[in-house]
């Protein structure tokens, strides 16, 4: 190598050094393209660690998943992918298989952190995923995105917050994360597992209310607003968001009834819904389930082909 050659490679070698292992990730993704495109094989881009929203000092970052660069030919639907774990779990790392599968079909996604209940109460999850939308819509002409055809996935918790996207709309829930001008909206929304009426009682479980109390951060009783607030299903209208909702029907954290009257909701609405049940026996996430991972997978990529246009 020439001394000429040698500078600029050692320059990055010392950034490297410098911040943390999102670098080396980077450096992993970059190498593995490289070895996809010796091999002729098409292999989906990934930027990591990329700030999308500020509240103070602390920062929320994402994940960029782009198709195989051979493959983006044009702008492309952009989609919002959003960690479960009863708002207790919020990385970006958790979904990115699936975030990696939607761009490997012609989307560019984003898989986020979100604050936890560990940190934040409600609304400020809400929040976070708004302000993800935000940050991808602001910054579509740089990662290749369709500003008008935005979308979001989530599974359990994740789907109630892509749920609250989906419907819900007004200054209370927007935060500020950053991007402020720029417009939440989303025009398709897939949610697997999730719960969209809070205040439901009855045949839901310890689990269940326990999550959710801690989500509201006090006892439900006595935060019957709150709770009603932050229950998808009280804010849907015709203007909701076009929606997917799957659901096993023996889901035994989230009543499939909470999947079939949100269907209910949105019909009553007039707003463009579909239910669909995937049969997971005793199973609550079946989007991580190699048995029920496929059909989930097609129902999602069909789904956002219809809603959000996307090159067949």
């Amino acid at each position: 190598m020439s001394s000429r050659a040698y500078i600029p490679a050692a320059l990055g070698a010392l950034g490297c050094l410098l911040v943390s292992g999102g670098c080396q990730q980077e450096q992993m993704a970059r190498e593995a393209q490289a070895r996809a495109k010796r091999w002729g094989v098409p292999a989906v881009q990934i930027t990591r660690d990329v700030v999308y929203a500020e509240y103070g000092q602390r920062r929320l970052k994402l994940d960029v998943y782009r198709p195989p660069e051979s493959y983006q030919q044009a702008a492309l639907p952009g989609i919002v992918v959003v960690r479960g774990g009863k708002w207790q779990e919020g990385d970006k790392e958790f979904l990115g298989y699936i975030a990696g599968q939607l761009a490997m079909q012609g989307f560019v996604t984003a898989s986020i952190q979100v604050r936890t209940v560990n940190e934040v109460k409600f609304p400020a999850p809400v929040h976070d995923v708004k302000a993800a939308v935000r940050w991808m819509r602001a910054h579509a002409a740089e990662y290749g995105v369709n500003p008008h055809a935005i979308g979001a996935i989530g599974g359990s918790s994740g789907a109630h917050l892509v749920a609250m996207l989906a419907t819900s709309t007004g200054a209370a829930f927007e935060g500020e994360g950053g991007n402020s001008a720029t417009s939440s909206e989303v025009q398709a929304v897939v949610a697997m597992g999730g719960a969209y009426d809070l205040a439901s009682r009855g045949d839901v479980g310890r689990e269940f209310i326990s999550a959710v109390t801690a989500f509201i951060g006090g006892p439900l009783e006595a935060h019957a607003d709150a709770v009603a607030a932050a229950s998808p299903a009280m804010h849907v209208s015709r203007r909701s968001a076009p929606l997917l909702l799957m659901h096993s029907p023996t889901d035994p954290v989230a009543p499939f009834r909470q999947a079939s009257e949100m269907e209910r909701s949105y019909r009553r609405a007039g707003a463009p819904v579909a239910l669909k049940a995937i049969e997971a026996p005793g199973v609550h996430g079946f989007w991580g389930d190699p048995r029920y991972f496929g059909e989930a997978r097609r129902q999602a990529v069909e789904f956002f082909h219809k809603h959000l246009k996307a090159a067949q």
